[in-house]
């Protein structure tokens, strides 16, 4: 398997904006899948803490840097940084192996 690139975006929600940081959550999701490059994302949040993380998987580098600076990526960041979010953090890392194991039914597979 070839590598990849993770974007590791590890935030705290701001308690306002709520319902406008939905949208805007929900349009990147959308937007996300249909860029060049992109493999697949993971998002979780905490509801009592606002901690969230997204993990999100690119070919390489270059769909990263096209995603970071696409247009209405970049008014999300803009948002995030003076509206939606306390702190936050992104990391780029390489992967360079992957495992995985499924339940089903009563036995278990292992990738």
């Amino acid at each position: 398997m070839p590598s990849l690139v993770a974007v590791i975006f590890t935030s705290t929600r701001t308690h306002e904006h709520d319902a406008e940081y939905e949208r805007w959550s929900n349009r990147m999701a959308e937007l996300v899948v249909q860029q060049p490059g992109f493999v697949d994302f993971v998002s979780a949040r905490d509801p009592v803490t606002r901690l969230g993380i997204t993990v999100a998987y690119f070919v390489d580098e270059e769909s990263v840097l096209r995603w970071k600076d696409h247009v209405e990526h970049l008014e999300a960041q803009r948002l995030g940084q003076s509206e939606f979010y306390a702190s936050y953090s992104v990391k780029v890392a390489n992967v360079y192996r992957e495992y995985e194991m499924k339940k089903i039914g009563t036995g278990s597979v292992e990738n």
